[in-house]
């Protein structure tokens, strides 16, 4: 039976989450396929004492004013760039995610992309659906090969660890940069570590994954995709703006590298009118790196086992900001 907590889902999850959130809570789910808009958040967030929300839901200083009730923010993602963690912390506010549950999944994307993208497989499926194939040519849709190739990381953290076990299947060779060393990591995976230039200087794959923060806000722009091998491919499962689209775009118009494949873009969902998807050299999916069936059922369940946590004060599985777990400032 549910108790006097009342929670708003920003879109509809998986029920196995929602079922579990309503063992404790009066649960309300948006369930158009749009987010909701700002002016209802702004609206609704006074009565609620938790949310489950999205990366497409901005969760700042002004939502959080306006509730004076709220005491957790469970986003439904391992990324929270959409949610203002210092002003949570400021006002007591709980903020969680859901880390490692969408890791070997993200992992598994990130190189169905890699080689999606090296081997030309949805240019090469529209190629015969039209009808073009008539027969077995020695040039025909000709790819870059995978095995043996060099893999450079850009971010060593779960996932590109994960990145780095599947480049071993294929022999690759792989180095990696990331602000902190992980000497561990080299000596099990047989990994190298590099600075960032060389990584895109030497590499055949470029492979991103970190987190979108001041720092990264595209880190790839139109100098280092300069420094990339004219046969090279950039793979970005990570957040859209890490990459400078638009620089992105003329590289590969111009072939300065030789293809791309996004899960992730500037602004999402990526205009069908941008100019990106003009180009045959570019393999675009939308964000769903984490996209099986466990992985979301995983994820909700998660979400809801740390907004529970959070409604009823104690401590979630994946909190944010933990230094308000002891805070008088949390709210309860």
């Amino acid at each position: 039976m549910a108790g006097n907590f009342k929670v708003w889902v920003t879109r509809q999850i998986p029920q196995q989450g929602i079922d579990m959130l309503r063992e404790v809570a009066d649960v309300e789910v948006w369930e158009d396929e749009l987010p909701p808009p700002r002016d209802l958040i702004l609206d609704k967030i006074g009565e609620l004492d938790g949310i489950l929300a999205l990366l497409t839901d901005k969760m700042d200083a002004e939502v959080m004013d306006r509730g004076k009730k709220l005491k957790v923010i469970a986003n439904y993602a391992v990324g929270f760039d959409n949610v203002d963690v210092a002003a949570a912390t400021e006002r007591g506010i709980l903020v969680t995610n859901t880390p490692g549950v969408l890791t070997e999944t993200t992992a598994d994307l990130a190189f169905t992309l890699l080689m999606a993208t090296a081997r030309n497989i949805v240019v090469a499926d529209k190629f015969t659906r039209d009808g073009k194939w008539k027969t077995w040519g020695p040039t025909l849709l000709l790819g870059q090969d995978i095995h043996h190739a060099k893999l450079g990381l850009i971010g060593l953290g779960r996932i590109g660890r994960e990145m780095a076990k599947r480049a071993r299947g294929f022999d690759m060779d792989v180095t990696y940069y990331d602000v902190v060393r992980n000497e561990q990591a080299e000596r099990e995976l047989g990994l190298k570590y590099a600075d960032i230039d060389t990584i895109l200087k030497e590499s055949d794959f470029v492979s991103l994954h970190t987190p979108l923060t001041p720092q990264t806000r595209h880190l790839i722009g139109a100098r280092e995709l300069s420094l990339m091998k004219p046969t090279a491919i950039l793979i970005n499962t990570s957040r859209g703006p890490v990459v400078d689209q638009k620089a992105l775009y003329e590289a590969l118009r111009d072939k300065v590298i030789y293809a791309a494949g996004l899960d992730v873009f500037d602004v999402e969902p990526i205009s069908k009118d941008d100019p990106l998807l003009t180009l045959d050299n570019v393999t675009v999916v939308p964000h769903i790196a984490s996209a099986s069936f466990a992985t979301r059922t995983r994820m909700a369940t998660m979400a809801a086992e740390n907004l529970i946590a959070g409604l009823k004060g104690t401590t979630p599985t994946a909190p944010v900001n933990p230094e308000v777990l002891n805070s008088p400032q949390r709210r309860k």
